[in-house]
Order: C-alpha cells, then structure tokens, then sequence
C-alpha cells in the first residue's frame, strides 16, 4: 500500500499549494528512500537523458513559442473586432462571433490563457453594454478560451502522445472532428439561448449599408485569412504527412513571425519575450515532468501500480467499467489539479491496464483530452475561471461565471459521454 499512500499524499500536498513538480519529486525521493533504499534512484540520470533525447517533446516549446508570437501581434484583438462586427447584429452573435474566435485561436495559437484573457479584455465589455446576461457572457469567453486543450495543435494531445507512445499526427486527426463538434454545440446552445430568451443575448445595433458592409468584410477577411493560411500549413503539412509534428512546430513557429511582420508587430524586442515567455513556460513543464518521472518510477517499485490494476481489472463490466471509472477519475481530479500533472502521474498508471483489456489507445486518448478539456472551466480552481475573473469588470461576480460556466460543462459532458458510447461517430472505431 505503499504506492498508494504516496500517491494520496502528493494529492494532498498539491492541494495544500505547494509546487507540483517539488511535491512529485519529493514525496518520491522520500518514500521511495523508505521502501526500496538509495538504489531505487540508480537508473534516474537515465530516465531523465531519455526525457532529453525525446524529439517529440521537442514540439511543446515550439508551438508554446509560435502562440506567444501571435498573441503579441495582437492576433486576437483583431479578430473579435471584425468577427463582431459581422455577426453582432444577429441575435447572440457577439457569442457566436466569440466562439468562432476561440476556435481560430486554439488552432492557431493553442495558449489558453492568452485566449481567455483576450476575450476577456476586448469581448466581454462589448457584451455586457449591450445587455447579454453576465453568465452567458462570461460562460461563453471561458468556453471558447478553452478549446485550445482540444483541437489541434493542442499542448495536451503531444504530451499524451508522448505518454501513451501515439502519433501525435494520429491524435491531431482524430481530435479535428470532437474539438468541431464541441464549437458547433457551443453555438447551437447560444442560438438556443438567444431564441428563448432574447433578453439574454440581444443584437447590436451596427450601421448596416452597403459600403459600410463591404467593408466589414473585407476588414475581416484580412483578419481571418493569414492565421488560417498558418493553421492549414502547420496542420495540413501533418495530416498529409509531409512533415512530422515537430517540424510542423518549426514551421509554425517561422509563420507566426512572419504573420508579426505582417501586421507591423515585428521587432527584435518582441522575439526575445516571446523567447524568454517560451523558456518560463517549457521550464514548468519539463520540471513537472521530471517530477512524475520520478514518482512514477517509485509508484511502481513499490507496487502500487499493481493494486490498482487488481482494483481495475476486478471491476464490473470489465471494459466498460474501467472506461468509466477512469473518466470519472479525471474528471474529479481536474477540479483540483492541472492537466499537466494527471497527464504525467495518472494517465501511465491507467494506459497499460487500457492496453490489456485490448481498448483502442487512439480513443482513449481523446477521451482523456476531453475530459483534460474540461478540467480548465470545472469550478472551483478550472484556470480559465481565474484568468476571466482576473480581467472581468468590478460588477461580474465569481458566482456569475461559475453559473455561466456550468450549461458549457455539461455539453463537454455529454459530448464525452457520446464519444464514449458511439466512437464511430467521431471515426474512433
């Protein structure tokens, strides 16, 4: 039961806020110490080489790098200007024009903080004076902030593949189609919304003539165009196999700058900050990484990945029983912990139980994106809820976006939920 009781006080640790990647690596080093000695961490500078010469890593500060840059260009900004002006005189369009934004961001930049901050800042005023209830408002700038974690090129989808050893190519394609139902669903449900209760989501009142509309297209047209030429080079170079996802991150990366110079954002000052961001970023990363590594190493010396393949295997239902408890799991956790720690502590302890009971590992893997998806807008401690309250006006209250929030949870929910039971659906079959 050693393992367990480690693992039960790294939680609790975390919970108590300390450090992730000082709590795994401590709480290993000091019951791995107790039940296995000094000789448990033989082969550690070993591990930690082959973390180094992992070139599929090598794609993380890449596209960190390349979502910087467009973040500075002030890519975002531009967007929900022009896209609001198109869609803002229907019924819930700023909400929709928000969402499509968000959609564009994550394929493009895929920095959910940036993301919800943005629209946070430039969207969220916008909504408000013109009458959109604060929940909706804010419900749908979380949402559509967070779809970074899902569609590709997702920071999440190359750290599991690096964790379950899948193509990160395989996972980009097979989480096109969920991450575009999730936006499609999003939208249904604020049309929804906006048609029952017109209140809720009012239309703008923008001047509407000929010229002024022609306009308006073309200004968004220069908006939309170059971030979606970048996002049909990174991730069509990918899916047509012409590059691996490590080169398609370099490749983004030159994009991303040359989508800088132009817009006029281009200056030296700016790439070292982009640069210097990046390295703070990877750092936290790699550290955390280096964390589990060593906890995971000790969690299975001492058995306790043992007892909870016992626990697993012994479940009614078998498969499907271990598929649902493993997403409830997740989906507990990510209230309280980050994406990055269960990718790198829970997900090895479940992938090789998956693997025996012969599960699909590609469906697995966008399952657990889902859900990791999810842990961004779970109250009480989803990053997107803090980003948004950090930067709402002083009248937009916590209980208002977590109110917000929680129609947008349950939609990922059952979108997981269908993933689940119909994955040929999504083409996981």
């Amino acid at each position: 039961m050693v393992g367990i009781v480690m693992f039960l006080v790294a939680l609790l640790l975390l919970l108590l806020g300390f450090p992730v990647a000082f709590t795994f690596g401590g709480v290993a080093l000091i019951f791995g110490v107790w039940a296995q000695g000094w000789d448990l961490f033989a082969f550690m500078p070993f591990r930690i080489y082959s973390i180094m010469q992992n070139s599929v890593l090598m794609a993380v500060p890449l596209f960190i790098f390349m979502g910087i840059v467009l973040q500075k260009t002030r890519l975002a900004e531009q967007l929900l200007e022009s896209m609001g002006r198109l869609f803002g005189s229907l019924r819930g369009g700023l909400a929709v024009s928000t969402i499509l934004v968000g959609a564009l961001l994550a394929a493009s930049t895929g920095v959910v903080g940036a993301s919800v901050v943005a629209m946070g800042v430039i969207s969220l005023p916008v909504m408000l004076k013109y009458g959109y209830r604060s929940g909706l408002a804010c419900g749908t700038i979380c949402a559509a902030g967070t779809l970074g974690q899902i569609i590709p090129p997702s920071i999440v989808l190359i750290i599991l593949g690096d964790v379950l050893g899948l193509p990160v190519g395989d996972l980009f394609q097979a989480a096109l189609i969920p991450g575009l139902v999730l936006v499609g669903l999003y939208v249904i449900y604020v049309l929804g919304i906006a048609w029952l209760n017109p209140a809720a989501a009012p239309p703008v009142p923008f001047e509407d003539d000929d010229t002024n509309r022609t306009q308006q297209y073309l200004v968004a047209l220069r908006a939309i165009v170059p971030p979606l030429a970048l996002i049909i080079v990174v991730l069509g170079s990918i899916f047509a196999g012409i590059a691996t996802p490590t080169e398609s991150s370099a490749l983004g990366g030159v994009g991303a700058m040359l989508l800088a110079v132009l817009y006029n954002k281009f200056s030296w000052r700016m790439i070292f900050d982009s640069a210097l961001e990046t390295v703070k970023i990877t750092a936290m990363v790699f550290a955390i990484l280096l964390g589990a590594t060593a906890f995971s190493m000790t969690f299975t010396y001492t058995g306790g990945d043992a007892i909870v393949e016992e626990f697993m295997t012994q479940l009614p239902g078998e498969k499907w029983g271990f598929l649902i408890l493993s997403m409830l799991i997740i989906l507990v956790l990510g209230f309280f912990i980050d994406f990055v720690e269960i990718s790198f502590i829970v997900v090895p302890i479940l992938a090789p139980i998956a693997e025996a009971m012969g599960i699909n590992m590609l469906w697995f893997a966008i399952l657990i994106a889902m859900n990791l998806q999810a842990s961004f807008l779970t109250p009480p401690f989803g990053f997107s809820l803090f980003y948004l309250k950090g930067v709402a006006p002083p009248g937009v209250r916590t209980v208002d976006i977590y109110r917000g929030v929680t129609p947008f949870i349950l939609i990922q929910v059952a979108v997981l939920s269908s993933i689940l039971v119909f994955p040929e659906l999504f083409g996981l079959a």
